[in-house]
């Protein structure tokens, strides 16, 4: 099954792939102008790969959390993608271990890698899940 995660942000969506159950490769960050080029973006992508079902990062807990998951539950019917099932994940952390992940690595940056390694994390997260419930 070919999987994608997605890390949607203000600025950036980060981005990772799996397509054999166990290997996930983060992927060029989107940069967004506004959310009508990000969503074109992100669907075109999702099609140019072929992809089956995607899984979003939401945050939990607290006020400002709620604003973010409505937004990105949003972004995601802005999204041309009948065909693929989505799955919301709690992305708790997944920034702070990706740029923990990061550090020392590479001067940290605002071009979307530590976006990719977050997206990268969340899917981890989903895989191993779906390892415990089998």
């Amino acid at each position: 099954m070919k999987l994608a995660s997605l890390d949607i942000g203000l600025k950036r969506i980060g981005v990772a792939f799996c397509f054999d159950n166990s290997t996930v490769l983060p992927q060029n960050a989107i940069l967004r102008k506004n959310r009508n080029q990000a969503a074109r973006d992100t669907s075109n992508l999702l099609k140019e790969w072929q992809i089956e079902q995607i899984v979003v990062g939401l945050p939990k807990g607290g006020s400002t959390e709620e604003e973010m998951e409505r937004r990105i539950k949003h972004f995601i019917s802005l999204l041309d993608i009948d065909d693929i099932k989505v799955n919301y994940i709690d992305e708790s952390y997944s920034s702070f271990e990706a740029k923990e992940q990061m550090k020392g690595v590479v001067k940290q940056k605002r071009d979307g890698r530590i976006d990719s390694i977050s997206a990268k994390i969340i899917l981890e997260r989903y895989l191993d899940k779906l390892k415990a419930q089998n």
